[in-house]
């Protein structure tokens, strides 16, 4: 892994330049202001992987990230990347797509089955083709340059937020006889094991955690699926009947999962637990 930590020490306007000049914005602060910044610095809210190329976009970001309080963790190629995730497992993934040996949508798709941490794409790429495409793949959220770190941080924290913080994601959330670990990405019914795809324990795990709210399909879109404009409401529709196929209902006899018409769905304790 290449720190590139002479880097790191180099004065903030520089870095802010450097940044500029790959199409990145950030925000204007004094250096005496950044570092002061830094002294009062809040706990790490997150660790994670930077997956990208460039050594100085790269290295700036790292500096950016970590002066909010981020442990970050750098790869310049798709597979030393990989081993990072696989080896440190990170709870974010920050991805470029434009990777020297292997394309970001490609290294996506190997990451999935060894990794459940947040991808955010990070990318120049800006077709609404190729923003679907990613998100279907797996991302998470997708920005697109020129951005500021302050706006990665924030994108950070709200997936963070979505799952619960630290110490909520070790706990389970419990709906009766349900169980669900957000950190393990374990869930269970009565003790029996659920056999969840990714998205299914998104969307059971985001109306758990709102038990006895009716969330509207716009609102699962966005939460879950991350893409409000680009998906209908059928593959909330989909999604929910997987659901309850497996936790063992119908939606004309439903326990779990209620749909309450023209409104949305939501989590309840069966009134027979």
């Amino acid at each position: 892994m290449k720190t590139g930590g002479a880097n790191l020490h180099r004065p903030w306007p520089v870095l802010s330049g450097l940044l500029a000049q790959r199409g990145w914005t950030t925000h204007k602060h004094r250096p005496g202001a950044l570092r002061s910044r830094a002294r009062y610095a809040r706990p790490a809210v997150a660790s994670l992987v930077i997956i990208e190329d460039d050594l100085r976009v790269r290295t700036a970001l790292t500096r950016a990230l970590e002066q909010r309080g981020h442990v970050v963790m750098q790869a310049d190629s798709a597979m030393s990347g990989l081993q990072l995730v696989v080896n440190h497992k990170p709870e974010v993934i920050v991805l470029d797509l434009g990777l020297p040996d292997l394309d970001g949508a490609e290294l996506l798709r190997m990451l999935r089955p060894v990794s459940d941490a947040i991808v955010i794409v990070a990318t120049a790429r800006v077709s609404e083709e190729e923003i679907v495409r990613t998100l279907d793949a797996g991302a998470d959220d997708y920005l697109t340059k020129p951005f500021s770190p302050d706006q990665l941080d924030a994108r950070i924290r709200a997936a963070l937020r979505r799952l619960g913080g630290t110490a909520e994601r070790t706990q389970d959330v419990v709906v009766g006889g349900l169980r669900i670990n957000a950190r393990t990405r374990e869930a269970s019914l009565d003790g029996r094991p659920l056999e969840l795809a990714r998205k299914e324990f998104d969307l059971l795990h985001y109306l758990a955690r709102h038990e006895g709210q009716v969330v509207s399909k716009k609102t699962l879109l966005a939460e879950v699926w991350h893409q409000p404009f680009f998906t209908t409401d059928k593959t909330v529709d989909v999604h929910v009947s997987w659901l309850r196929r497996k936790l063992g209902e119908t939606a004309d006899r439903p326990r779990y999962l209620q749909s309450v018409r023209g409104v949305g769905i939501r989590v309840v304790t069966p009134s027979d637990n």
